[in-house]
């Protein structure tokens, strides 16, 4: 069974720094495609930022020379580094991951971590 489980969130002030993480165990061969999602109060679900095995990532234009993703591939772990957070930041942070494991493969998701950006 594989688990992903993310932390770091809380509460910052606007123009500050959060650094995400989001660790995964179990069986686990590899981890492809990685992400981090948000979701703000009353919107839909949306791509932060993404990491795929060859090492290229995306980021969505809001947070662009903001936010960093990376992954320690030993650790099974992804990270984000939030810098200049904005009060539009706020939101529930998801990680997640496409995974191969002895049984298969799949998508696996975090069960979210609050960011919020409040003065």
């Amino acid at each position: 069974q594989v688990q992903l489980v993310e932390s770091g969130g809380g509460l910052v002030q606007p123009g500050g720094s959060l650094r995400l993480s989001c660790a995964a165990s179990g069986s686990i061969f590899s981890i492809n495609a990685v992400g981090w999602y948000r979701q703000a109060p009353g919107k839909q679900r949306e791509l932060v930022a993404n990491s795929i095995s060859s090492g290229s990532t995306n980021y969505a234009d809001s947070v662009k020379g903001r936010f960093t993703i990376s992954r320690d591939n030993a650790k099974n772990t992804v990270y984000l580094q939030m810098n200049s957070l904005k009060p539009e930041d706020t939101g529930v942070y998801y990680c997640a991951a496409f995974i191969v494991t002895g049984a298969g493969r799949g998508n696996y998701w975090g069960q979210g971590t609050q960011v919020t950006v409040s003065s």
